[in-house]
């Protein structure tokens, strides 16, 4: 394991880079972070750092869903980071790029839960009874490393590159729905930029939460009520800049939309 002063100070490079929105080099190769386990630390001492200043956590975020992305990481299961409420924006509203470094967009299902989830065994039965209701989403993802160069270890230090999220506001009961088959389309600037399905998401949405329902009570940090879980990019990411408009339709859904200023 790498040695504690080197993931603080890779913590506190990070921080600051996400702060004045300019990139780092890879704090994998800078401080030899090369292990999942040190990439959590580092990014649970910048959670507890903003939770300490006053930020509030209200979700959480899945990423590496894609199998082949997986693969190209070296890696076998998805990555989580946390969702702030600083990081939420409203349906149509502009988003400040000088905030961000190097902004992509993906579009995604978000899951607010309506009850705690406090086992790790949590079943999938008990999981759609926890889901209260599940909303078109756009995720900006953003990345403190230089030209988006990542490794593994660099994004999930690096809260899983997440940045901020868009969430429609039609809400969906789970009844009768099948989120494998729920289409995307992703428009920027009123062109399509992006198509895919639920099932691009590990087979379906659902599962991906399942696995972070579980990871979530292992590491300490249960999901509860009212929490927002985005689940997984549903197709590519599409990258973004000022003067950009992004609009994702989901085939029953709904959608939701933002523009880039």
């Amino acid at each position: 394991m790498t040695n504690q002063s080197n993931i603080e100070a890779a913590a506190s490079v990070i921080a600051e880079s996400r702060r004045l929105a300019r990139p780092c080099c890879p704090i994998s190769e800078r401080f030899g972070i090369t292990s999942i386990e040190d990439a959590y630390a580092i990014q649970e001492i910048n959670t507890q750092r903003a939770l300490d200043a006053g930020a509030r956590l209200v979700g959480r975020k899945i990423g590496l869903t894609s199998v082949a992305v997986q693969q190209q990481l070296g890696v076998d299961q998805p990555d989580f980071g946390m969702l702030f409420a600083d990081m939420e924006y409203l349906d149509g509203a502009e988003i400040d790029s000088t905030k961000l470094i190097a902004p992509k967009a993906e579009g995604e299902i978000a899951f607010v839960l309506g009850k705690d989830i406090t086992h790790a065994d949590v079943t999938m039965a008990e999981l759609i009874r926890a889901v209260e209701y599940v909303v078109p989403a756009l995720e900006i993802v953003d990345s403190a490393i230089e030209d988006w160069k990542i490794t593994i270890s660099d994004t999930v230090a690096d809260n899983a590159s997440a940045a901020s999220y868009v969430l429609g506001k039609n809400p969906t009961r789970l009844h009768q729905l099948d989120l494998s088959l729920e289409g995307m389309v992703l428009n920027k600037n009123r062109q399509t930029a992006a198509m895919g399905v639920g099932a691009a998401c590990l087979g379906n949405p659902l599962d991906a939460c399942l696995w972070l329902a579980r990871t979530m009570v292992e590491v300490g940090r249960p999901l509860q009520a009212g929490d927002v879980l985005l689940s997984g990019a549903l197709g590519p990411m599409v990258p973004v800049q000022a003067g950009d408009h992004l609009q994702l339709r989901l085939t029953r859904l709904g959608e939701v939309s933002c523009q880039f200023i």
